[in-house]
């Protein structure tokens, strides 16, 4: 009996670029060594396009069994279409791709070399990172030494998405149901044998990308705040730094009045020292507030998506085959 290997592919308004990636993968299975060996389901996550995505979806399905899709409710974010492939996918292994081909499928094969090894978490590390900017480029770099650098997890830099990841792997990340998700540090989080590959990132072949500055701000900050609590920490040895400076400058002040008296003047150093002092107490609590943001969406227990259709088949409940 041939072992059976699960791609998933999220897809937000991937019209123009699906009939390339099916045809990609199409062109993949064809050699005997992948086709023959292997049974083969590609499932495609629908989060919410307001495009022709689900139409293009229910055609290939139509002419072609391997191509499954679910149809979520709304727009749940790319992590969450994630975790509802983890929960739908059947193959003994799942490779993550990109529906607008930046992750090349000519990469598989060797992933698939490196499972049959005994690696259980196959990942491709980017040579670069394709068009983007100077600007983009440094802030994702930063973003990758700073998590690096505040937690005990080894989140690997140029690294995303794009990994074959072994049926235990799979599981132990459908047990893991919290509402603010970070993938890339989940894969690192769980362990396992792990592999290294190197490829070049393609550019996109239609459409244009759904992440902009603000989306890509707001996933670095779910990162930062899912797998450390160093900014937390950094609040408390800012609050210790600014209070010995203020007992500091209070014996200064002390010893000036002493030995001068107290002359009016000194508006502009105490407005200084206000200022300085309601910045860092803001600074303190919109970190706290972050972390607590947090507990309060977890403490709903809302799922992390809710599916409205399964290979033309309407879920009536909305959740998980769990």
């Amino acid at each position: 009996m041939n072992k059976k290997v699960s791609i998933l592919i999220p897809c937000y308004n991937e019209e123009k670029s699906l009939p390339l990636m099916y045809q990609a993968l199409c062109d993949l299975v064809s050699s005997p060594e992948l086709g023959e060996r292997y049974d083969w389901e590609w499932l495609f996550i629908n989060d919410g396009s307001v495009d022709q995505t689900l139409d293009v979806l229910k055609e290939l399905r139509q002419h072609d069994p391997r191509v499954c899709y679910i149809d979520l409710s709304r727009n749940f974010g790319k992590e969450n279409a994630m975790s509802a492939g983890f929960d739908y996918v059947t193959g003994d292994c799942m490779i993550i791709m990109d529906a607008d081909l930046q992750h090349p499928p000519a990469l598989i094969p060797q992933m698939l070399e490196q499972w049959e090894q005994g690696f259980d978490d196959v990942y491709a590390k980017r040579l670069s990172r394709g068009r983007e900017s100077w600007l983009r480029r440094k802030l994702s770099l930063f973003f990758y030494s700073l998590l690096q650098r505040s937690t005990r997890v080894d989140i690997l830099p140029n690294v995303g998405d794009f990994r074959l990841l072994d049926r235990k792997c799979i599981n132990v990340l459908r047990r893991m149901r919290e509402s603010q998700r970070y993938t890339k540090g989940m894969y690192s989080w769980i362990g396992f044998r792990k592999k290294e590959l190197l490829f070049e990132q393609q550019d996109r072949v239609a459409g244009t990308s759904s992440w902009n500055f603000m989306g890509l701000f707001n996933l670095a900050i779910d990162g930062i705040t899912s797998f450390t609590t160093f900014p937390l920490r950094l609040a408390t040895i800012i609050g210790v730094a600014v209070s010995l400076a203020a007992f500091l400058f209070l014996v200064y002040v002390l010893v000036c009045t002493w030995i001068w008296g107290d002359p009016v003047q000194g508006y502009p150093t105490l407005m200084v020292v206000i200022l300085f002092l309601g910045g860092v107490e803001l600074l303190a609590l919109g970190i706290i507030g972050e972390y607590l943001g947090h507990i309060y969406h977890e403490s709903k227990h809302r799922p992390t998506y809710i599916a409205r259709e399964y290979n033309g088949e309407l879920l009536t409940d909305g959740y998980a085959r769990l």
